[in-house]
């Protein structure tokens, strides 16, 4: 077996070996020794919900990075199309690539073109998110 990690539940003496993967066991194979118990986490310092290719987190340093570029750099430097055509698409925009989404998306209606260009600097994700979709 590669990396693992052996536990003992003291309670009953049963041993378990659970590989490493990524850095971490998983919770499906750890709880097979701990049926029914639960694990506390407050605010999920030592909890990965998922692997993401999109986000990188690493709050104790300070990093937040969206698909490889810091995030200050994106707010600085990049407007809300190209972050989004980012995320979608796994790298900022040419200039030619920018053009074309940026007729893509004036197939949005000019209400949610207007609420997206400006106030979403204002405003956390989700209120924004929900807002372009109603005004849509």
């Amino acid at each position: 077996m590669a990396e693992s990690i052996t536990i003992t539940d003291n309670r009953t003496g049963q041993t378990l070996e659970i590989p490493l993967e990524n850095g971490g066991v998983s919770a499906a194979d750890f709880s097979k020794l701990l049926p029914g118990v639960w694990f506390y986490d407050p605010g999920f310092t030592a909890t990965a919900a998922c692997e993401s290719a999109v986000t990188y987190l690493d709050g104790d340093a300070g990093i937040l990075r969206y698909r490889g570029y810091p995030i200050e750099q994106l707010a600085e430097d990049s407007t809300f199309l190209e972050v989004a055509y980012l995320l979608l698409n796994g790298e900022l925009p040419t200039t030619d690539e920018f053009d074309v989404w940026e007729q893509e998306v004036t197939l949005i209606p000019s209400s949610t073109r207007t609420y997206a260009s400006g106030s979403w600097r204002a405003s956390t994700t989700t209120p924004t998110r929900w807002a372009c979709w109603y005004l849509r």
